[in-house]
């Protein structure tokens, strides 16, 4: 891997069209204003915001008090046997952590989930070894809320002393906080106020459980700071200048999708962490950038990418690839997050809010008062082991399988759409349905995402709601083989699950985004359904 972090853009005529946005940023001092926690830069509007949001620009240097807390944590939980770190957390709060240990090749059990099936499975795993980090900025994140009330009723039926088994991470004075000092927990963790979540990969929430597996930290951070001299500079050859510049140039042209592919960076999962950076960060005001996280740089959609999508290689550059960007972890964590909120200045909105979040989640807050977590809705179609739902009138008349809808949903799509795919199942044992992306792409000839829900509402949910107007979006549920009540809620886990994609859908209705959901009846057999109708869906094209 190389140790210098770089952007270039290979598209000669991309080139020149950015070359005007990087002299006006250089003009500006945008970069080194950035640096400083200048928060004039993204207009009056977002000052405010802005002014409580830009510590993560020097958390290679603040966050190095942490090493040694995290580090003697580790030695005593190692000590003790413990060496299963179970990691509660979303958004941020996971993404970050998850693409940090995979690259390190180190061990960490994500919940990012609410499906009760894969939070079965980590109870399953040996809780005598088992330590679990229960991180959330605001301290009232749901999924993570459920999950650690799970985790303290299992660890107390087996004779395990729940405190002893808690780390938190969370900022000062939330409500996890003082939950957690009133429990005993062993160790609480407090972050910078002033790192929204998607900034936050340097700072607690990204150290502190991939510190506890076992990744290099510190390594991560000595690589932020080689990066952060020439991401700060007023240069021309600023990498952050030249991306943000180069993805500006392309959206305004057009080209508001941007197709993220590796090339050999020797980083595991990276377009994942760097998707809710994008997404939740420019993804408002009915404009902004869509990642779209592929395979390979052979996958539909990169190799293939037209005039309304950038291939974005990471990692070497590569000869499909307009924009190629590389360099070590934590380079490439400083590299994007300066290019996204500078491009955030170009595209004129503010990268530091999501004001429609949380819209999905109080949907999901008003269908759980009812039973099973929202009404029992009769299908339009069954076909097989799948009902098929679809939201408002926009279903073709005469439609009888899953493969005619499935058509249907793909002609509404404007021109130079995308398609979104939703799947709020078990992301370890219902993995098969990711073939849908690629697939499905082919088909329809759309730039198509794919996200395990409900993580994908703290990422890309926001652009779903507050970007360009041009999505179709299909939803993938399925009947819960079993389910997991919890503890101190009138609801189980399915129903929760339930809620967030009834609530999710609901909103992107209103909004006039057309939403079709596949309900799997049997989850096994309606996933090899899916992907056969899927097939005839491609033949028949």
């Amino acid at each position: 891997m190389t140790t210098e972090t770089s952007a270039e853009i290979a598209d000669p005529s991309l080139a020149r069209e950015a070359e005007s946005l990087v002299q006006r940023l250089v003009n500006d001092r945008a970069a080194s204003k950035l640096a400083a926690g200048d928060p004039t830069l993204w207009g009056t509007d977002a000052e405010e915001e802005a002014s409580a949001r830009l510590s993560w620009t020097t958390l290679h240097e603040t966050s190095r008090g942490l090493l040694a807390e995290i580090d003697a944590l580790r030695a005593e939980l190692h000590e003790e046997g413990l060496h299963r770190v179970v990691l509660a957390g979303m958004g941020g709060s996971s993404l970050a952590p998850e693409v940090i240990t995979a690259t390190a090749g180190t061990s960490l059990v994500v919940l990012d989930t609410t499906d009760p099936a894969q939070v079965s499975d980590a109870l399953e795993g040996e809780l005598d070894r088992t330590v679990v980090v229960v991180s959330s900025k605001s301290g009232t994140t749901v999924e993570t809320d459920c999950h650690r009330r799970i985790f303290e009723q299992a660890f107390s039926e087996e004779g395990i002393d729940p405190a002893r088994r808690m780390v938190v991470v969370t900022d000062p004075g939330s409500p996890l906080q003082e939950l957690a000092e009133e429990s005993g927990y062993r160790k609480v963790f407090a972050a910078d106020p002033n790192v929204g979540g998607r900034y936050s990969a340097l700072s607690a929430f990204g150290l502190v459980p991939a510190g506890l597996a076992g990744a290099d930290i510190a390594g991560l951070l000595d690589d932020a700071a080689a990066a952060f001299p020439a991401l700060a500079s007023d240069d021309e050859s600023n990498p952050a200048i030249r991306l943000s510049a180069a993805l500006a140039a392309a959206h305004g042209n057009g080209a508001e999708k941007v197709v993220l592919a590796d090339s050999g960076s020797g980083i595991v999962g990276f377009s994942d962490w760097v998707e809710q950076l994008i997404a939740e960060s420019t993804g408002k005001s009915g404009i902004g950038l869509l990642p779209v996280p592929v395979e390979n740089v052979e996958a539909t959609g990169f190799a293939t990418a037209g005039g309304d999508a950038t291939p974005v290689a990471v990692g070497p550059p590569d000869g499909t690839a307009s924009i190629s960007t590389r360099g070590p972890l934590g380079g490439m964590m400083l590299l994007w997050e300066f290019a996204t909120a500078l491009a955030g200045r170009l595209l004129g909105i503010n990268p530091f809010d999501q004001p429609d979040v949380e819209a999905a989640k109080e949907a999901a807050r008003s269908l759980l008062d009812g039973p099973a977590g929202g009404p029992i809705a009769t299908p339009a179609v069954v076909d097989g082991s799948i009902e098929v739902h679809p939201s408002g009138d926009w279903l073709s008349p005469g439609v009888g399988t899953v493969a005619e809808a499935l058509r249907s949903l793909v002609a509404i799509a404007p021109s130079s759409g995308y398609l979104a795919v939703q799947a709020y199942l078990d992301r370890l044992d219902d993995a098969s349905i990711t073939v849908l992306r690629p697939e499905l792409s082919r088909r329809s000839g759309l730039q198509t995402t794919f996200g395990w829900g409900p993580r994908f509402l703290h990422s890309t949910g926001q652009y779903h709601k507050g970007g360009h107007q041009n999505g179709v979006f299909l939803q993938v549920t399925g009947s819960p083989g079993a389910d997991l009540d919890v503890p101190g809620r009138p609801y189980t886990l399915a129903g929760l699950q339930r809620a967030q994609a009834l609530g999710d859908g609901q909103v992107l209705a209103q909004q006039n985004r057309p939403v079709l959901r596949l309900h799997l009846t049997d989850r096994a057999a309606g996933l090899v359904e899916l992907v056969k109708a899927v097939q005839d869906l491609r033949a028949a094209g």
